[in-house]
């Protein structure tokens, strides 16, 4: 059974960091990219960063890039979102995504994902 466990999250003021964890399970981790999408109440879930098994990585939207970093771990079978220069634009529920290619993760063709941990950003 794959299980993808998200913790990190927080109450934090606008300025601030948090760094998400994403651990996995049930998968072989290390040949699967992993994913950080965001839902913030009433929208529509977002992509935010990817990362393919090798570390290759890439963020959308622009809004994020330069502040939130995603990287990985795989003799952990952990994936990480940093997030820096938070803005309370930010807040949403953070959502780890698994599927076996980085082709067409980006846009929500997921395999697996995580029951979400909140990020709160207050101004």
């Amino acid at each position: 059974q794959v299980q993808l466990v998200e913790s990190g999250g927080g109450l934090v003021q606008a300025g601030g960091s948090l760094r998400l964890s994403c651990a996995a399970s049930g998968l072989s981790f290390s040949s699967y990219a992993m994913g950080w999408f965001r839902q913030a109440p009433e929208k529509a879930r977002e992509f935010v960063a990817a990362i393919n098994w090798r570390g290759g990585s890439t963020s959308d939207p622009d809004s994020v890039k330069g502040r939130f970093t995603i990287s990985r771990d795989n003799a952990k079978n952990t994936v990480y979102l940093q997030l820096n220069s938070l803005k309370p634009e930010d807040t949403a529920v953070y959502y780890c995504a698994a599927r076996p290619t980085l082709n067409g993760l980006r846009y929500g063709r997921v395999d697996y994902w995580g029951q979400g941990t909140q990020v709160t950003v207050s101004s």
